[in-house]
């Protein structure tokens, strides 16, 4: 049996995505581009031959926010009916369903910003230079007054990590699959911060280093094990995806 993996997925393109505001709470759409771009991923990467494989997922958990749960709508991964939100609007890529439950968990809600919800680096670095703070921010070393620390957001993740490896990928491992014909994938939807973050605890790295990878809009990185072996987690670097498609001639 294959070792499993488990994909993280960022939601698509936003409007504060593009102009550098920093979206914790705020529960905005995706943009019409983001939702493109998303459709055009889950066609090249999803199912039964492809990367994704909706037939090998145990399960999958989404961020309550809708751009979120918009972007596994277009992911071309579950039908409707498996939602356990009402639909956020159409197209819908109806995939063949997957054996996984799809959860939705605060675990993969985007890092709280709090007094920087909404605002881009620059100004921050502006208003902690106005008062008094060392304009030098850096949310891995500092976290966020009136938010989450990287302490928080550590502790956050190691729970999650802990209830993946020991529900979905030990018994796989260990030659017993929870389920029959599941090798225990898991996937994950939602936000740029927390998700480098997962990607740094999942290699047992700790967060006050800043993670030098990026994940964009729409992006997939792929996490699993090397030697199929569950004390040695891993970060594929082969496995980080995002699918470009053409922008319009906003001349025409």
């Amino acid at each position: 049996m294959s070792t499993p993996r488990v994909f993280i997925v960022r939601h698509g393109e936003t409007e504060w995505s593009l102009n550098g505001r920093h979206t914790g709470s705020t529960d905005i759409p995706l943009t019409a581009n983001g939702e493109k771009r998303v459709l055009a991923t889950g066609k090249a990467l999803v199912g039964n031959d492809r990367l994704i494989a909706p037939s090998k997922l145990a399960h999958i958990y989404v961020s309550p926010r809708q751009r979120a749960q918009r972007t596994l709508e277009l992911l071309n991964l579950a039908s409707e009916a498996q939602l356990p939100w009402p639909a956020h609007g159409a197209p819908f890529c109806e995939g063949r369903p997957c054996a996984a439950r799809i959860e939705v968990t605060e675990d993969v809600c985007e890092w709280d910003y709090g007094d920087y919800e909404g605002v881009t680096s620059p100004r921050i670095r502006e208003l902690r230079a106005e008062q008094g703070l060392d304009p030098n921010w850096d949310i891995w070393r500092d976290g966020c007054p009136g938010g989450e620390s990287p302490a928080d957001i550590t502790d956050r993740l190691d729970r999650l990590i802990k209830e993946i490896r020991e529900k979905w990928h030990a018994p796989v491992m260990g030659g017993q699959p929870a389920t029959e014909g599941v090798n225990g994938d898991v996937l994950i939807v939602a936000h740029g911060h927390i998700l480098r973050a997962f990607a740094q605890r999942w290699a047992r790295q700790a967060l006050r280093s800043g993670p030098t990878f990026l994940l964009e809009a729409g992006g997939v990185g792929t996490l699993s094990y090397e030697h199929h072996n569950i004390d040695e987690p891993a970060i594929l670097l082969g496995g980080a995806f995002v699918v470009d498609i053409a922008e319009k001639d906003k001349s025409n």
